[in-house]
């Protein structure tokens, strides 16, 4: 008795393995289930990843202090008027020469001195907010972002 039911749960493993091998031949296209589900999860990811930005974005107060302080070059203070000094010899240089590279690369320089300066004088703050809301916040991010790269390189 103990050896024939041994031969007919054997007999069914073969026969499911057999139907499970034929299902897969006549819809090959059955890893597509998969493939939705990936791409379900992506956009999920997608939604919690740029909710979660959008909201640690709004979390944070930007703060500059360009007209009070001075640009620092090494150990030498210079007063923020004076960074567009080299933008204003550019430009002079633009009318005044009949070579203009040298006055473009004048007024490059000070427009990057004052783009420097302005950038140097930026400063973040996050405003106060319990707990639950920062766990929240950057858990919305962390959730996003792991399945938006585990839609984005898991092999279907």
């Amino acid at each position: 008795m103990d050896k024939k039911l041994r031969q007919l749960e054997e007999e069914q493993r073969r026969l499911a393995a057999e139907i499970d091998k034929n299902n897969r031949r006549i819809n090959p296209d059955s890893s597509s289930d998969s493939w939705k589900g990936s791409l379900l999860e992506f956009f999920i990811g997608l939604l919690l990843l740029g909710g979660g930005l959008f909201w640690v974005f709004q979390s944070v107060r930007v703060t500059t202090a360009w007209g009070s302080y001075f640009y620092r070059i090494g150990g030498w203070g210079v007063p923020n008027g004076v960074i567009i000094i080299p933008l204003l010899i550019g430009i002079i240089m633009l009318f005044m020469m009949k070579r203009k590279i040298f006055g473009w690369i004048v007024t490059s320089i000070g427009v990057l001195a004052i783009l420097l300066s302005i950038m140097n004088s930026v400063s973040f703050h996050f405003v106060s907010q319990s707990l639950f809301s920062y766990i929240l916040m950057f858990g919305f991010v962390a959730v996003g972002a792991a399945l938006v790269i585990k839609a984005l390189f898991t092999k279907h």
